[in-house]
């Protein structure tokens, strides 16, 4: 599935009622005002990201979302054997098939942290089955990233090495917004962001694992998956998964 590019802001739109060009000769008054494609989601404006203090009069909100993390696998080991250049090469194509997917199904690339990335689906583009889209994200992902196989073994050369993806995805309630005070970050914070990022510890390379809250929400693209106990860092029970 390839991402259709919006030519207004998807998240205004729905906010708001406001019709924000991104692209073609209307963008250009709003370019030269500072409103352009958000480097989280093409289809969004980078007002979006400033909307919490302007729009909503806070500087977080409770929002009903999927957190969806990815992890290359076997980076810390081939980065000690590869230069510098080529494991950018690496990182490239990792992160830019990770945008592709995710911008498909209309999630926010909130976060690329070294080998990892972080998304955010239901805001601020709304979506009543944003569960769902975030497993399709997923799946997406692993497809693009294994087209591309041919290419991340030529990179890898005599370093033997096979790069795979680990992902993880979880949905509830979690805090939204800008936090911190001398380095303000927007990003989402929560239980759901601990257990998405601890269920994609947990996966193995080309895995896709989902919780018991993704599982009853998109339970008919998961028909068959049945859940397996996962001791996951920093719980104190096991935490059922379901492979996706």
């Amino acid at each position: 599935m390839t991402a259709s590019q919006a030519l207004i802001c998807k998240g205004c739109w729905q906010n708001m009622r406001v019709p924000i060009a991104l692209r073609g000769p209307l963008s250009v008054p709003f370019r030269v005002v500072g409103l352009r494609p958000s480097r989280m989601n093409p289809n969004l404006c980078t007002f979006c990201e400033l909307m919490f203090k302007r729009i909503m009069k806070a500087t977080k909100i409770t929002v009903d979302a999927t957190i969806l993390f990815a992890d290359l696998r076997a980076y810390t080991s081939l980065s000690q054997s590869l230069s510098p250049a080529e494991m950018g090469s690496v990182l490239d194509i990792f992160y830019d098939e990770c945008a592709a997917a995710i911008w498909a199904f209309d999630g926010l690339l909130n976060k690329t942290i070294g080998d990892a990335v972080m998304a955010v689906f239901n805001f601020p583009i709304k979506q009543a089955d944003h569960a769902r889209q975030a497993v399709l994200a997923g799946r997406d992902l692993q497809r693009r990233v294994a087209a591309r196989r041919d290419e991340l073994k030529a990179l890898l050369g005599e370093s033997g090495g096979e790069l795979g993806v680990g992902v993880g995805i979880d949905c509830g309630e979690l805090s939204f917004g800008e936090f911190g005070r001398s380095h303000k970050d927007l990003t989402a914070i929560g239980t759901v962001v601990n257990t998405a990022a601890r269920a994609q510890a947990a996966a193995t390379p080309g895995e896709i694992l989902v919780t018991e809250a993704v599982y009853t929400r998109a339970r008919a693209d998961l028909d068959g998956s049945t859940s397996k106990p996962y001791t996951l860092k920093g719980f104190e029970h096991p935490v059922p998964l379901y492979a996706a």
